[in-house]
């Protein structure tokens, strides 16, 4: 058994110069023992440990560069196997090159779910630090106390250092501090919740301005709670306002709906909002797909509908006539409308990305399914559209759509032929992309699941008379 002591639970460095070595003298995982110095982990094997062998002075290790950004990200994490996970799976990436590229893989998922849960704490801190002046005698220093899930201190310290780069300032938390003086980083031990100031008078300030910014019609009490977990709450000045505040949103947004103008006034102003996306949307380049598309497709149909379908992307004939849903899909779609008794022209169409992804074959374009970074990139426009239109429902057509409306991947099967009540009182339903329909081969089948199709929207249809 080996066994290798690294110097820190982030220490990157040491895991790769350790793991490089094993890897080339070919010990499997398991037959190491991973460890942090001054760590409470009992010694189970003592002396009896083996040392690490000397790497080959003419070995050559090489691995691509998104196995190194994924471990570097998912050594940060809390899991104490994170080390033999990511020896296992640098084993598996130098036996087969294209392991990275499997993502039903169970070990490179497994990881990836640790780097992801890096990632989102790193996100929380750099959201959530709340900093208390402190007076010194020689000038302010501003004191932040925080509690990560994950060792991300020190990854996260660049930046704060460049964030507040003019500050004297120290961030706390229970392992290690980190201070800045205008010059020099440096660390110290772990603190406690009560080394970090009271309130200071800046947060009166603070708060005031928070109170009058907060938006009671724009309140996702759901969303918040994703995104700001009641942890951090007490971190946060503003959050001792966030109950009162909750609790008296629906008196004022029935005040401001009292006192909005009339629908035709604010038709009147949506189109010119409207006008004015599409026109900055023209030119997005949020993503790659902006380069080899022909122009931005947007959405289209009465800014005043009540039912907004959303599709997945432009084809190849939306991508040259720069409308949605004109294509072979398109037609089905306008087909299947008119079968289920839903008055197409009352709707608006959109794509969750509005530029066309394909791959050249020749002379032909051949549609590609978006990626989630594409998907991500995109869906601040269709939140645009979504605020702007105010539809009462949505439908979602295909997985692609259904993963831009709902944040998260969801199986279709599982979700479609019923209401799913979103935060803003707006209703969704799922179905499958008209698209599908084409491309099945069985002419039975197909017949089959245009049926189904078709009743799908004739549910839609009904609901919104409902809700009408």
């Amino acid at each position: 058994m080996h066994r290798v002591t690294l110097a820190g639970p982030d220490d990157f460095e040491g895991w790769r110069d350790a793991a490089r070595a094993m890897a080339l003298a070919a010990i499997p995982a398991d037959a190491i023992l991973w460890d942090v110095a001054g760590s409470a982990t009992p010694d189970l094997f003592g002396s009896d440990a083996t040392p690490l062998p000397p790497a080959p002075a003419d070995a050559v290790f090489s691995v691509p560069r998104a196995f190194v950004e994924l471990a570097q990200s998912a050594i940060l994490h809390r899991d104490p196997a994170r080390f033999a996970l990511l020896y296992s799976l640098l084993l598996a990436v130098r036996a087969v090159p294209g392991r990275m590229e499997d993502r039903a893989d169970p070990l490179l998922r497994r990881v990836e779910d640790l780097a992801k849960a890096v990632r989102r704490d790193i996100h929380k801190m750099r959201a959530f630090v709340r900093f208390r002046e402190l007076d010194e005698g020689d000038g302010p220093r501003f004191i932040a106390w925080f509690e990560p899930d994950h060792h991300i201190v020190r990854a996260n310290a660049g930046f704060f250092t460049r964030r507040f780069a003019s500050m004297r300032w120290s961030i706390l938390t229970p392992e290690v501090s980190i201070h800045w003086d205008g010059h020099i980083l440096t660390e110290g031990p772990g603190a406690q919740r009560g080394d970090a100031p009271a309130e200071d008078p800046v947060e009166d300030v603070w708060k005031g301005y928070y109170a009058a910014i907060f938006n009671p019609a724009r309140l996702k009490t759901g969303a918040m709670l994703s995104e700001m977990p009641r942890k951090y709450w007490r971190n946060l000045p503003e959050a001792a306002l966030i109950p009162d505040l909750v609790a008296g949103a629906q008196a004022r947004e029935a005040a401001m709906i009292a006192t909005a103008p009339r629908p035709a006034a604010r038709t009147g102003n949506s189109r010119a909002a409207w006008q004015a996306l599409r026109d900055e949307a023209m030119a997005c380049t949020r993503c790659p797909l902006h380069g080899p598309a022909t122009q931005t497709v947007f959405g289209d149909g009465p800014l005043d509908a009540s039912l907004l379908f959303i599709g997945e992307q432009p084809g190849d004939q939306e991508d040259l006539a720069g409308r949605p849903f004109v294509g072979p899909a398109g037609q089905l779609f306008d087909a299947a409308l008119a079968e289920a008794g839903v008055d197409r022209a009352r709707a608006y169409v959109t794509n969750a990305v509005k530029h066309f992804k394909y791959e050249q074959r020749g002379k032909r374009r051949l549609h590609q399914t978006p990626d989630v970074p594409e998907i991500r990139a995109c869906r601040w426009w269709l939140e645009q559209e979504l605020d702007l239109i105010r539809p009462r429902i949505i439908v979602a057509l295909g997985a692609t759509a259904a993963r831009a409306l709902l944040g998260k991947p969801v199986t279709i099967s599982q979700m479609r032929g019923r209401p799913i009540p979103l935060d803003d009182g707006v209703e969704a339903w799922i179905t499958v992309h008209p698209s599908y329909l084409l491309r099945l081969p069985d002419p039975d089948r197909q017949a089959q699941e245009q049926a189904r199709f078709v009743g799908d929207l004739r549910m839609v249809g009904e609901r919104l008379a409902i809700r009408a």
